[in-house]
């Protein structure tokens, strides 16, 4: 009897707190509660349409017409979604032309898979004749970038050029070591972070560099970690256990005559500018065209074309010219 009376009483509270809500209150409410089940549902459904590989494109009639045979494609870095990456090559589109059409890879949300991005990026060759390939990796993806190139040498695709963006060479590179493990720890033990949950962890990540970057950029790297078009919890904690185990030397002597470069900012506060640059060079010296060349005054520091074209753009223009130049006066162009 006294339970039935207790439980009672309850109700009877909680039918008068309700009470005293203000109608407005109840609406704002209702609304934030709808408006998050439909970016989460909104989540799902984008995340589960991006569950494949993809190489992404961007149409340039003037790189289409004059490199039919010949492409740039990025491998985007760590966290970086479908869209971002196409803005990073959007940015670079006056460089990237200047020598190929233009792609992106577009990384699976299952989770990051080399053998399944290759057999993707494989068949894109195929499909549009591709006879020569210069690859861009944007931070991690310079990684990435080397392994493909090891996988489709080994199948007779030939690469070009692997420039790589503030590209770390291991793990030991990176500079916030402590958040980077738990990342990885979590991953391999089986724990997967709900996207939604993100956004605490994503504002504080970028607080904690808010030297390398204005508050604007703060604000808007963190909303798009937010919003229904980023990449899954699942890719970025498979990018951390990728970038924790790499082993560049295992791939030293598998990419063949693929050249080789190095840009980066001395102000980096991701990773070590001196150890990642260095330790390409002498463990790929014999590709090696350059390490020289210095993303200074970008902001932030850290593998930034989307935000600073005007430094990145020459950079890629000084590869081109001086490391690639384009064939005299009267050969023909579809060669290229």
């Amino acid at each position: 009897m006294d339970v039935r009376r207790n439980k009672a009483a309850r109700q009877l509270r909680l039918a008068s707190d309700l009470h005293r809500v203000s109608r407005r209150s109840f609406l704002i409410g209702a609304a934030f509660g709808l408006g998050t089940a439909a970016d989460l549902a909104a989540t799902r459904a984008i995340q589960g349409m991006r569950n494949e590989a993809q190489i992404l494109t961007l149409a340039d009639e003037g790189a289409d017409r004059r490199f039919p045979r010949s492409s740039w494609v990025v491998f985007p870095g760590y966290k970086t979604s479908w869209e971002e990456g196409l803005w990073i090559l959007n940015s670079l589109r006056t460089g990237f032309a200047e020598r190929g059409r233009l792609a992106v890879a577009g990384y699976s949300n299952r989770g990051l898979d080399l053998a399944e991005l290759t057999e993707v990026l494989q068949k894109h060759i195929q499909d549009n004749n591709l006879q020569k390939l210069y690859f861009y990796g944007h931070s991690f993806g310079g990684m990435v970038a080397v392994e493909v190139t090891a996988r489709l040498r080994a199948k007779g695709f030939p690469v070009e050029l692997i420039l790589m963006d503030s590209s770390p060479y291991s793990r030991f590179d990176v500079l916030d070591k402590t958040m980077f493990e738990g990342v990885v720890f979590l991953y391999e033990a089986g724990y997967r972070v709900p996207s939604y949950l993100r956004g605490g962890y994503e504002l504080g990540e970028r607080i904690v560099h808010k030297n390398e970057r204005s508050w604007r950029q703060i604000v808007e790297q963190t909303m798009e970690q937010l919003s229904p078009l980023a990449v899954s919890s699942t890719l970025i904690q498979s990018q951390s256990s990728y970038i924790y185990h790499f082993d560049a030397h295992r791939f030293s002597h598998s990419i063949g005559e693929t050249k080789m470069a190095w840009m980066g900012n001395p102000g980096d506060q991701t990773i070590n500018y001196t150890t990642a640059r260095r330790s390409w060079l002498v463990n790929y010296e014999a590709n090696f065209l350059t390490n020289n060349l210095v993303t200074e005054g970008a902001r932030p520091a850290h593998a930034s074309p989307q935000w600073n074209s005007a430094i990145y753009v020459p950079i890629i223009q000084q590869v081109e010219d001086e490391f690639f130049p384009l064939p005299v006066a009267g050969m023909k162009a579809q060669f290229f």
